[in-house]
């Protein structure tokens, strides 16, 4: 690895046009696609300045969530609670923000 003084590097870094300056965060959330979400807490972020264009590094302790507010199981048990199919289940729970008791009730 290189053993650079940290000044030796931010000198060269700004020879060769490169900005960098840290970033103050207490949390970073990524958002995908598919409605899931990379949480990363405690992070050290830096951003990066390179021929105009800005970039971003960011280190920490990282977690994922599912997009979904409701599970399988969840489905299950309205379905069962109500007599209606998958389908039916699936979308009074997304319209119901995941509350099995409010499904359930709308549902029967």
């Amino acid at each position: 690895m290189f053993n650079l003084d940290p000044k030796k590097m931010q000198g060269m870094m700004k020879q060769m046009g490169i900005k960098q300056e840290e970033v103050s965060a207490s949390k970073v959330t990524i958002e995908k696609d598919d409605g899931s979400k990379i949480i990363i807490n405690n992070p050290s972020v830096q951003k990066i300045i390179m021929q105009g264009n800005e970039s971003f590094q960011i280190a920490g302790d990282i977690s994922e969530e599912s997009g979904e507010l409701f599970s399988d199981d969840d489905i299950k048990t309205v379905m069962e609670k109500t007599g209606a199919t998958h389908e039916q289940a699936s979308k009074v729970l997304e319209s119901t923000n995941g509350d099995l008791a409010e499904a359930i009730m709308e549902l029967s």
